[in-house]
């Protein structure tokens, strides 16, 4: 019988815990570890359409990537869609586990899946993670035995910035994105890091890439980029992340052979193209 607790604990192992960012909120968050397990749920986010889809596919189990809850609750009632959310779960019997930032940065985590898929070769992170020391290395370590936050890799041979964006659309398979930088611009060294991860941009700098690949950010931050001669691709916040939910499924099918496993068929990107 495979339960709440083996599933956390090869979550744990596939995404240590001590990778994810301080103010995050990882792990089991909904369920009682001893129950029993058959039907698991991998989704970006826990929207209504996504809980209304695991409650009526019977799941046991949601792998959520954003966590919810997030933030400490005072009360926990349906006056508001997160408590809502939470009160039909718990009264379907559904536990809810977030990896999050944890998966971001783990080995086989979203980062390092976005990487290889735009074909960048000696793959490291672009922060190395502060707690090396406590063994998290040996569950998720780079080319050179670190983990982190984000990626940067090289690109061989060099590609024009128009070209790595086509190829992370296709990767991606969406139909536009938003590009800081000159198309004609050349490319041989990439930063990646998915969601909303701005910040990272000046890291990439001093990492000598020559753009940064992430899902959103702030205004300001195109403009800063474009001052300092380094590119963005913004593929939207959905589309860097949600790949990475579809594969995690495939993985816990393959790990719990016994399980049906799959990824939210009803969550959709509620920004769209037109």
């Amino acid at each position: 019988m495979i339960t709440v607790a083996d599933i956390c604990s090869f979550l744990e192992a596939f995404a240590p815990a001590a990778l994810a960012a301080e103010w995050d909120n990882v792990g089991l968050l909904v369920g009682d570890r001893a129950q029993k397990v058959e039907r698991i749920m991998t989704c970006l986010t826990i929207t209504p359409a996504a809980a209304a889809e695991a409650i009526r596919e019977r799941a046991d189990f949601i792998v959520t990537h954003h966590p919810l809850p997030f933030k400490p609750l005072k009360r926990l009632t349906a006056d508001q869609p997160a408590g809502r959310i939470l009160l039909d779960l718990i009264r379907a019997g559904i536990a809810i586990h977030s990896p999050h930032t944890a998966f971001d940065s783990a080995v086989a985590g979203i980062n390092q899946q976005l990487a290889e898929g735009l074909g960048l070769g000696s793959v490291l992170p672009l922060e190395v993670a502060g707690n090396q020391e406590s063994g998290v290395s040996s569950q998720g370590a780079g080319e050179a035995g670190v983990v982190g936050n984000g990626r940067f890799g090289d690109l061989r041979p060099e590609l024009l910035l128009g070209q790595l964006a086509e190829r992370l659309k296709q990767f991606l398979k969406i139909g536009g994105l938003h590009v800081v930088g000159e198309l004609g611009m050349p490319i041989s060294r990439v930063a990646v890091a998915c969601g909303s991860a701005g910040e990272f941009l000046d890291v990439a700098i001093e990492r000598g890439c020559q753009v940064l690949v992430t899902g959103e950010t702030r205004l300001h931050t195109c403009y800063e980029a474009e001052s300092r001669g380094v590119a963005l691709l913004l593929a939207g916040h959905y589309a860097s992340e949600r790949f990475g939910v579809e594969r995690l499924a495939e993985v816990l099918g393959r790990q719990f052979s016994s399980v049906k496993v799959w990824a939210s068929r009803e969550e959709t990107d509620p920004l769209q193209w037109l």
